[in-house]
């Protein structure tokens, strides 16, 4: 049985139902939903020749090519799909036209597949949705703080208390600072990190509070969406005032065993900011290993950046909370007593 059904209709009933996404690997890298397996029907190369017959000859022989690559490859589409759902019940999406999507599906209900759904207008279906879903109201509590505060660690403490958490840096394989993809694994596209962040969102109770860092729209290469951007530039800001020299030492701590010449590259990313005799001063301290001295210059670029993102925000929200030394846990012990208290 074949049946075609809305995005909303796979979320609200079949998420248990293994996905595959027959979109070639390039269009799965830059964006795609989050568990579902790339079984692709073309590779990059073969839908370039398709996309091209399509426009400069007809939709006919764009068929024909495609059905000559396919050819080869019939069998082994249904022992690779069959390791992805041996149940035989599968959900199969393509880009928006259903063309692919629903080649493979009668292909899979011709060899012995129970059931198949075709995500209509496929994965841009899925787009607009996630777009959409940022629309809606969330109960978030921002984590502040200037650079060096603990944040993230912070979050994962909260986290391991059973406070809903949102790691948007970790989302992101960036630790949020020019220095923050050093040693980290390549940045998600900003496409696949709204993806994810949407699968991270419906995995919580949205009735419940959420804890999230306080970011500046872009975390890296990647960007927050707006209309989630929106909603946490709204919200009650819990700003950690944290001894300079407390800050300091956690900097240290994190990046002084990193690479020394990325190191250096991104105090070069940050010299207009810091200005020519700073970096200089910088640079100098790094081939030093004068580390401490480094922090020290660096953060005084930070903190006046974060602080001219704070004064953007209504006072009101703002609660600053002394913290004497950095102990994650500590912090995350008396957030959550504090947010108890708030609920009654």
């Amino acid at each position: 049985m074949k049946q075609t059904i809305s995005i909303g209709f796979y979320f609200q009933n079949l998420e248990h139902v293994p996905i595959i996404d027959v979109r070639s690997p390039r269009e799965f890298l830059k964006g795609n939903i989050p568990n579902a397996h790339n079984l692709e029907l073309f590779t990059n190369e073969e839908r370039a020749i398709v996309g091209t017959a399509y426009k400069k000859e007809s939709k006919e022989r764009a068929i024909e090519i495609g059905y000559e690559f396919v050819k080869p490859k019939l069998d082994d589409f249904i022992t690779s799909a069959l390791k992805i759902a041996p149940k035989k019940e599968v959900v199969i999406h393509c880009w928006r036209g259903g063309m692919r999507s629903n080649a493979f599906a009668n292909h899979l209900i011709g060899n012995g597949f129970k059931k198949v759904y075709v995500i209509e207008k496929g994965y841009k279906a899925f787009r607009n949705y996630v777009l959409q879903f940022f629309e809606q109201p969330f109960n978030l509590k921002i984590l502040g703080g200037y650079t060096g505060t603990a944040k993230t660690e912070i979050l994962h403490s909260l986290k391991k208390k059973k406070q809903q958490v949102i790691d948007l840096e970790g989302l992101a394989n960036h630790r949020g600072s020019a220095f923050g993809g050093i040693d980290l694994p390549p940045q998600p596209t900003t496409e696949q990190f709204e993806n994810n962040l949407f699968s991270r969102i419906r995995s919580l109770n949205a009735n419940k509070p959420i804890w999230v860092e306080d970011e500046s729209s872009s975390i890296g290469k990647v960007s927050i969406p707006r209309a989630f951007y929106l909603t946490m530039s709204t919200m009650p800001v819990y700003f950690l005032e944290v001894p300079f020299q407390e800050r300091t030492k956690h900097l240290v701590d994190t990046y002084a065993n990193l690479n020394q010449y990325k190191l250096a590259e991104a105090i070069g990313r940050i010299a207009k900011r810091l200005g020519h005799d700073r970096t200089k001063l910088a640079l100098e301290a790094l081939e030093s290993k004068n580390y401490y001295k480094v922090v020290e210059i660096t953060l005084f670029y930070y903190d006046k950046y974060y602080l001219k993102g704070l004064q953007k925000r209504e006072q009101s929200t703002i609660e600053k909370i002394k913290v004497s030394h950095i102990n994650p846990i500590e912090t995350a012990d008396f957030l959550t007593n504090l947010l108890n208290d708030e609920n009654g």
